[in-house]
């Protein structure tokens, strides 16, 4: 029997933005997993806490645990679908470190050999990931968050695009 369970939410806060559920493709009692908007390469998604809290050191201990069991059962999920050799899973926790969403949340990124020249790069693309929120919305009616990317190189993916990798990835959690 699958243990992925939707949510009776229509919708998750990350920071100041609205995730939709229809980009939600696993939650858990303290966790969320969910598609990006500009994913620095395909497969590239994010697992965050519920609870809206900035800092890793904010949470409670059964919050860590739950976010990195997730990480891992969406990291074994993530490798196999992508067909992946690696994967970088990282938390950016505090804007020097990087962090542009004032949320806890981990970084799950398939890789492959000679994706980037220098193995590292990958974490100068995650800092040019930056979302900043536009404007005050309704989140009942508006569920796409009215921010954008300052990486201007990578296009926003359609609200389409995502809610199909997000179905797609919903069917393979447990696979």
């Amino acid at each position: 029997m699958s243990s992925y369970v939707i949510s009776q939410k229509t919708f998750f806060r990350f920071g100041p933005n609205v995730i939709p559920q229809s980009q939600i493709f696993l939650t858990s009692k303290q966790c969320y997993a969910f598609v990006n908007l500009k994913p620095v390469r395909p497969g590239h998604v994010l697992i965050a806490t519920q609870r809206n809290v900035a800092r890793f050191n904010e949470l409670t201990g059964d919050e860590v645990a739950d976010l990195f069991a997730q990480g891992q059962r969406v990291s074994k999920m993530i490798e196999r679908v992508y067909q992946a050799k690696g994967l970088t899973v990282t938390i950016q926790d505090g804007a020097a470190a990087g962090q542009t969403v004032p949320h806890v949340h981990l970084h799950v990124i398939p890789r492959h050999p000679g994706d980037f020249a220098n193995n590292d790069d990958i974490y100068s693309e995650l800092e040019k990931n930056k979302l900043i929120n536009e404007s005050k919305h309704n989140a009942a009616t508006d569920f796409v968050a009215r921010s954008h990317v300052d990486n201007e190189q990578r296009t926003p993916r359609t609200r389409e695009d995502m809610a199909a990798e997000a179905s797609i990835l919903r069917k393979e959690i447990d696979a």
